[in-house]
Parts: C-alpha cells; structure tokens; sequence
C-alpha cells in the first residue's frame, strides 16, 4: 500500500512540472536542445511555426528567476522534440497559491458530564508557479549565435546599441 501512494505522489509530481503541445504546423526530427533559441519578438529572417507550446515552472521551484529559467528550459526542451530550432516566447502567468496559517479550536461533551476540547494549526506552503507560452518555431536563416544571454546558452546576438550623447 505505501509503495503504491509513493508511485502516485511520484507520478503526480512529475505531471505538475510537465510541458505540453498543440501542432499547428508539421514538426521535423528532434534537434539538440542547445541549438533551440528563444526569441521576445519575431526573428528578422523567415520561420515556419511548428507548434504552441505551453510549460510551468513546477510546485518545488522558489525565486522569480529561477521559476523564468525553469520555464524557459521547458519550452527549448520541448520545442527541441519538435525540431523546432526556436521558441517564440509569447508570455508567463503566475498562479494562485501562496502561503496560509489556519487555527481551529473544538470542545463539547457527552454523557456523565464528561467534557473534551481540542485545538490544531494547519500551515499550507505551496509557492506560486509561473506559467509560461511560446510558439515552436522553425527559423529558415537564425541569425548568428552568442555564448551567453538571457535567453539561455544559444541566444541570438543583440543588434548593437549606439552610443548615448
């Protein structure tokens, strides 16, 4: 009996973190996730859209970037399956939960004038999740690649920024 409620709870956890698909266009073989870029406008070369995508940050994850990183894997990891080689990300949502203490307190009594009270504190911790959308994206041209950016290992080289006067 233990062994199956730990099977559940597992399975339970692994279906909260998950990311999931809907095709819009007609996937390619998978690529390695490292080649997958996401992009917060449209890429300035020509893409074919492959597919929406949709993932959360997961009920174990805490700090504001931390849950942006985890969405953000999900979505390259997922775009990956597709073949897609980007991720056009379309926007994140938290969810409701949060945190909250209840206090309850009991009493009353039965026959012979026997008299029974009682009391408890329950606590709930479950810290927000973030959600996140994007559309899987096939890039015809991607521009050339940085080491490093928000936007993961492979993000797209910024335009240059001129300088202020």
């Amino acid at each position: 009996m233990l062994r199956s409620l730990i099977l559940i709870a597992f399975v339970s956890l692994l279906a909260a973190c998950a990311s999931s698909h809907v095709l819009t266009g007609q996937p390619r073989p998978p690529v390695p996730v490292e080649q997958v870029r996401v992009y917060f406008a449209p890429p300035p070369s020509r893409y074919e859209e492959i597919a929406l995508l949709q993932s959360n940050s997961g009920a174990f994850t805490y700090g504001e970037q931390n849950k942006m990183n985890s969405v953000l894997d999900k979505l390259r990891v997922e775009a990956a399956k597709l073949g897609a080689n980007g991720v056009l990300f379309q926007g994140t949502e938290d969810s409701g939960g949060g945190t909250g203490v209840s206090l309850g307190a009991g009493g009353g009594s039965y026959g012979g004038g026997r008299h029974f009270s009682g009391g408890g504190v329950g606590v709930s911790i479950s810290p927000r999740q973030k959600f996140a959308r994007g559309t899987a994206i096939y890039v015809l041209n991607p521009p050339p690649m940085s080491d490093r950016g928000p936007q993961g290992p492979m993000a797209p080289v910024p335009p240059p920024v001129p300088p202020r006067e």
